[in-house]
């Protein structure tokens, strides 16, 4: 039976996932007090349009056989150069360098809470494919 989790835990663990991929600049952003989009987003940047398009398809294909869960729904554009996973209550982003500046998701959602890397790394822990 899959795992039941809260979506704080739910951003780490993606957050987790995609640094395990080599993502780049991995934000989580608490929305849940500015906006009932979701609970949280997830951003991260890929160094490549075949990177942003593997770190996809790794947040896909893990979230579905850790946790059963499928996106609710799912963007890109063309180029595949930016990249949006809905989860409902966790929206993960993954962009490419210059999509990401050009977007500024971080600024635009300022006044949302920002979660330390600390304390995604210490919360999804049990999840890195390279514990020590």
């Amino acid at each position: 039976m899959p795992e039941q989790i809260n979506s704080h835990k739910f951003a780490c663990i993606v957050a987790r996932f995609l640094d395990d991929k080599l993502a780049k600049d991995i934000t989580i952003l608490n929305i849940s007090n500015v906006s009932s989009l979701a609970d949280y987003f997830v951003i991260a940047t890929g160094d490549s349009t075949p990177h942003v398009k593997a770190l996809m398809e790794t947040v896909k294909d893990k979230v579905k056989a850790q946790f059963t869960r499928l996106p609710i729904r799912q963007e890109n554009d063309l180029k595949n150069r930016w990249n949006l996973i809905d989860y409902g209550d966790v929206v993960v982003h993954i962009l490419h360098k210059e999509e990401r500046e050009t977007y500024a998701i971080e600024k635009f959602w300022s006044h949302a809470y920002s979660v330390l890397e600390d304390e995604w790394r210490e919360a999804s822990k049990e999840y890195s494919e390279y514990q020590k």
